[in-house]
């Protein structure tokens, strides 16, 4: 059997395999630790007190609009560590000795996807306790949170393929992080994620209200604080499946020629 044989169940095994292989190795590199945990407190600790109150008025006020958008924010910025990851496994030889296992060929990537989408999930849930320990208070009920769940899991799976992308096109796990913060930054600070758009810039204003990042942060006040969802969600929804189908066949070809 090669690696290119499998059945889809074999696969499916596969790809369990290497997620958890790589939700385990985190304990041999804390780094990773890191990124979907002390950094996303130290975002919301350091904009509720130090932004909140001239942002909103209160700390108070400003975990109610700030926390979705630094959820938002992090989600975003955390599915760098795709790439970063994959990245690393190719210069460093890892996927040669996979590939030389009677395993799938796309389990390796697939696998690193599935790890990282649940780390996203453990990165969501942290911010949300931290934030109810602050004084964040969700207005809504079980159905609406586990929606912003779903919608928030899909959207990662969704952008990691840019990630993907770009790990396949550079040559090491430095760049990958260059190209991801050049265009995340300006996606996601020029946004709703932390200040409202009516304290911005007329010309400012036009792209934020088109921004995915604000129709996403949009999405997750609505399902966590309550307010208008349908419009927000759906359109989340259209940029995610956009984001795959623009991006997941390239980078899929990609990994092909690279690997």
């Amino acid at each position: 059997m090669t690696a290119t044989t499998v059945g889809p169940v074999v696969a499916a095994r596969n790809t369990a395999t290497l997620a958890w292989r790589t939700l385990v190795s985190i304990k041999h590199n804390p780094y990773e630790l890191l990124d979907f945990s002390i950094q996303p407190i130290m975002f919301l600790v350091l904009f509720t007190y130090v932004f909140g109150g001239a942002i909103s008025g209160s700390t108070g006020d400003y975990l109610t609009f700030g926390l979705p958008g630094i959820i938002v924010q992090n989600l975003l910025f955390a599915t760098l560590n795709t790439g970063v990851g994959l990245n690393t496994d190719i210069s460093k030889g890892v996927f040669d000795r996979l590939r030389s296992l009677p395993i799938s060929r796309f389990s390796p990537l697939a696998g690193r996807i599935v790890a990282d989408v649940i780390k996203q999930a453990w990165a969501v849930t942290l911010l949300l306790v931290v934030g109810t320990l602050l004084g964040f208070r969700i207005g809504t009920g079980p159905v609406e949170v586990i929606g912003m769940y779903v919608l928030l899991l899909v959207f990662a799976f969704a952008t990691s393929w840019m990630s993907v992308l770009v790990a396949m096109l550079v040559s090491e796990p430095e760049k990958v992080q260059i190209f991801g913060f050049v265009l995340l930054f300006p996606l996601t600070f020029a946004s709703n994620a932390f200040a409202p758009t009516a304290t911005m810039p007329g010309w400012l204003q036009a792209w934020v209200k088109v921004n995915p990042v604000s129709i996403l942060a949009d999405a997750v006040r609505g399902l966590l604080n309550g307010g208008p969802v349908g419009t927000p969600v759906t359109q989340s929804v259209i940029w995610a499946v956009i984001l795959l189908v623009v991006f997941a066949p390239v980078s899929v070809w990609a990994f092909r020629r690279r690997v």
